[in-house]
């Protein structure tokens, strides 16, 4: 079976990677090749276990062969070798390709219900109820919403059933959104869209998987009516013991600075931990401790099945001793199932629970059933139960994790309990127990050395325990280092050491008090509830500390497949049992992952990349040796770009440093992410057109980046590039922040035509009038960053025809509210038969640029998805 489920996962993880769903064509070519694979398998399997030796009546070391006619006119030696193993390779690939069916089919279904196109955006009254736990923020709140009935005018079939809706808090706070609640809301809607740039984690994916077809906003409270009926069902109210739970807590501890940790602990919702905990438990490979993961679903297991095998022992039924009618150890192994699946339910059913819980529900119908099941056919079967309720789960980060460290703690544990059992049998006069039955009878004078025997054993037991945790902390470390490495572009060499400290203090004291203030009625549960904060206080302290150590995280840029693959050979070479051949050529093979190849562009050429942030601009450009940053999306204030996509992007792209940051003018959607940089990435150069009074000078300045105003006539020349500022003047800032923009220059110099790009921030007619009269020969250009997003107030007719650019990149949000590009614009560009790039629907884009030659790359043309809502062209 592990071959089956591998293949039925790996046929899963592709079809995730496919760009459309299969026509009719592929779902006929898909079971043919199944039908194929699975016959050739059985023929294979069956002809192979026919011509194997068996062993004779007497049961001694003679063996006879299978009569020669069962092996046909091919030669034993040819169906043992081959035929056999081609089988079970057969096999795999029918379940692959049963895999790739099985999630093609589970998605058509989960595609099929979408929003009409001419409903976005439109005011349109819905009714139906919470369906899960809001997320609350200081503004306002998002919850999942199932739709009941819609009340637009020609409502049709196939229309979503869970959305995802924001309530905005504006003129007075929100009412309680308990989960169940019926509402009727007039709401704006729009398609699943998240933003697309090269290397970060698909949000899109991440709401297919939930099954939130269509996202939207609560457009007029006032209209917002609660129904008196409540929804019901298992699911309502395992939600609504979630928000009750997490209302206590909220409760006790208020504005507690780690109380989301708790939350977390008790719940499996993380988005009320803070983003200093998320950092510092970045920062020292901890993160894992906010998610309700095997060990402590394991301490609730046993617990349950403890409390339940106690029971059943001293219970009676009709004056029988229950254990004589059903053993107490199956009543305790079911009692540990029971209490995992509510435990379980009150984490929210997420990737790392689900595995836990189906391995324990394997383990158990292996027990009751008397049969004795391989721990790797446990997790296999727990690999396919996930895949098979959410298909979707290889897109997360936390199913390759969860199911890595399970993998590597087995792998590396192969041969283990052999070897102990073994030594353990070679020192058996050791371990007898001088004071039990059988021991003879010894005199006072004895007594020391039976002390100091059994301190002796103790001292083993412990050496043994130890060691086996040190084995496991060094198996998941080394296992996930490739992974943390692909996911987070760090890794934490601080980690093992943090965790050595962090797990058993988290697993045997905070998390036994969290579970305990959930069993316990209010207000008792108040005291516990803050002694667990006081221990997460201290916890806090001492992660700090390994936090402040110089070389806590490495960073990585995000690696290659080969890289990848040639980490995760060395991870299973390094974690081999004992006796395996070559071990010491383990670290050579990690070394594409810690020095991965250059990414920059080669000298005399610069890569220009235009991020998806929504609605905002963060332009990388990028030369053979030196990165320039031009301004980093919105802020707190608004998507929070700058922290969730422009500093990730940096990290898993290997940028480390920043030659210069460079801030064209004080509008949130260019500046609001520049503190987040500023924190997280070091600059060398702040450069900006901002007031002397902004905060971002003070906060440049303490980041130990050297500041300046950025004014026309700045020059510079970076790796055979040039770049030169066009905008504004030298001097005080006048008028309003668009009219002070600073604009830069690109171009590639030496023989041949030169290659140049043109960011243009958010400029007007006005400005683009200047600078025509004052440097029109200076603002010829091949790629233009569109003026203020394609409004049309920018982008005249003279300044296109003065610049006349090959490549026009938009970067627009989906949907916004300004209605960027205006349409007049957008047809300005097209009429000149530029090429034109949308970040609302291609994502990012990367410009190659290299004297006379320029290549174009959108994000939809290599990373595009089938779940994408991408307009063909």
């Amino acid at each position: 079976m592990r071959a089956v489920w591998g293949g039925f996962a790996l046929g899963v993880w592709w079809l995730q990677q496919q760009a459309a769903l299969p026509g009719r064509g592929g779902w006929f070519a898909l079971v043919v090749a199944a039908v194929a694979a699975g016959a050739w398998s059985v023929w294979a399997l069956a002809g192979a276990a026919v011509t194997e030796r068996v062993r004779c009546d007497a049961c001694d070391d003679r063996v006879r062969p299978a009569p020669a006619a069962a092996s046909g006119r091919w030669p034993r030696r040819y169906l043992v070798r081959f035929i056999r193993p081609s089988g079970w390779l057969a096999l795999w690939v029918a379940a692959a390709c049963a895999g790739f069916g099985y999630a093609s089919f589970r998605a058509q279904l989960r595609l099929a219900d979408a929003l009409p196109v001419a409903w976005q955006t439109r005011d349109i009254e819905i009714t139906g109820y919470v369906a899960g736990l809001p997320s609350w923020s200081e503004d306002g709140a998002r919850f999942p919403f199932t739709v009941e009935s819609w009340g637009a005018p020609t409502a049709a079939d196939g229309l979503p059933h869970t959305i995802q809706l924001t309530w905005v808090a504006r003129d007075a706070p929100l009412p309680p959104l308990v989960p169940g609640a019926r509402w009727r809301f007039a709401v704006r809607l729009k398609r699943p869209h998240g933003e697309r740039n090269f290397g970060l984690r698909d949000a899109e994916a991440a709401m297919l998987a939930r099954g939130v077809r269509a996202t939207g906003y609560v457009s007029d409270s006032l209209r917002a009516q609660r129904l008196a009926d409540d929804a019901s069902g298992i699911g309502i109210r395992i939600e609504r013991w979630r928000a009750a739970v997490r209302a206590r807590i909220d409760t006790v501890l208020a504005d507690a600075p780690h109380r989301g940790i708790v939350v977390a602990l008790a719940t499996g919702a993380q988005d009320a931990v803070s983003d200093a905990d998320w950092r510092l438990m970045r920062n020292t490979g901890t993160s894992h401790l906010v998610a309700i993961s095997g060990l402590h679903l394991a301490f609730v297991a046993g617990l349950g099945g403890w409390a339940a095998g106690a029971f059943w022992r001293r219970a009676r039924w009709r004056g029988v001793e229950a254990p004589l009618i059903v053993p107490a150890q199956k009543i305790a192994v079911a009692g540990a199932v029971c209490a995992a699946g509510l435990h379980a339910a009150l984490a929210g059913f997420n990737v790392p629970v689900q595995r836990a819980l189906w391995m324990l529900a394997v383990a158990a119908v292996a027990v009751l059933s008397g049969r004795n099941v391989a721990r790797s056919q446990v997790l296999a079967w727990a690999l396919a139960l996930v895949l098979i309720r959410d298909p979707w789960a290889v897109t997360a980060a936390g199913f390759w994790l969860s199911f890595g460290a399970v993998a590597a703690i087995l792998f590396a544990a192969a041969g283990v309990p052999r070897v102990r059992r073994e030594r353990r049998e070679g020192d058996a006069p050791d371990n007898v127990d001088p004071m039990s039955d059988a021991a003879p009878v010894v005199s006072r004078a004895n007594t020391m050395r039976r002390l100091l025997m059994h301190a002796r054993n103790a001292a083993r037991g412990m050496a043994v325990r130890l060691t086996d945790a040190a084995r496991v902390q060094w198996a998941v470390t080394i296992a996930l280092a490739p992974l943390t490495a692909y996911w987070f572009a760090q890794i934490p060499l601080i980690g093992p050491f943090a965790n050595a400290l962090a797990i058993p203090f988290v697993s045997a004291l905070v998390t036994p008090a969290v579970l305990a203030s959930v069993a316990i009625p209010a207000p008792f549960d108040a005291f516990i509830l803050r002694a667990a904060h006081a221990m997460l206080d201290l916890l806090a302290a001492v992660l700090g500390w390994f936090d402040g150590v110089s070389w806590a995280v490495l960073r990585l840029s995000q690696p290659s497949a080969w890289a990848l693959a040639c980490a995760a050979l060395g991870v299973a070479w390094c974690l081999a049992p004992r006796g395996w051949p070559l071990r010491w050529i383990a670290p050579f093979m990690w070394l594409p992952l810690l020095v991965p190849a250059p990414t920059g562009p080669p000298a005399g050429a610069f890569r220009l990349t235009a991020l998806d942030v929504g609605q905002g601009t963060s332009v990388l450009v990028e030369t053979a040796r030196h990165t320039l940053l031009f301004d980093a999306g919105t802020g707190p204030e608004s998507t929070h770009a700058g922290e969730r996509i422009v500093v990730p992007y940096l990290q898993a792209h290997g940028v480390q440093s920043l030659d210069m940051l460079m801030v064209s003018h004080d509008d949130s959607d260019h500046s609001g992410g520049a503190p987040a940089v500023l924190d997280q990435v070091a600059v060398k150069q702040f450069a900006a057109g901002i007031q002397p009074d902004h905060p971002l000078w003070a906060s440049a300045r303490r980041s130990g980046a050297q500041v300046i105003q950025c004014a026309a006539g700045q020059r510079w020349h970076w790796d055979g590039i040039d770049f030169e500022v066009l905008w504004p003047d030298a001097g005080p800032l006048a008028g309003k922040p668009n009219a002070r923009c600073c604009v830069l220059r690109v171009s590639t110099t030496g023989q041949g035509d030169a290659t140049a790009a043109l960011l243009a921030a958010d400029i007007e007619a006005a400005t683009e009038r200047t600078l025509l009269a004052r440097a029109a020969d200076r603002l010829r250009a091949q790629v233009l960053v569109v003026p203020h997003h394609g409004s049309r107030t920018s982008s005249t007719e003279p300044f296109l025809d003065s610049v006349w650019p090959l490549v026009a990149i938009f970067q627009v949000g989906y949907l916004n509210r300004f209605h960027h590009p205006h349409p007049g614009v957008y047809a300005r560009y097209a009429a000149r038969h530029i090429v034109l790039t949308r970040s609302d629907s291609d994502g990012a884009v990367r410009v190659e640029a290299r004297n006379g030659a320029l290549a174009v790359e959108r994000y939809v043309d290599t990373q595009r998805r089938y779940w994408m809502d991408v307009p063909d062209d």
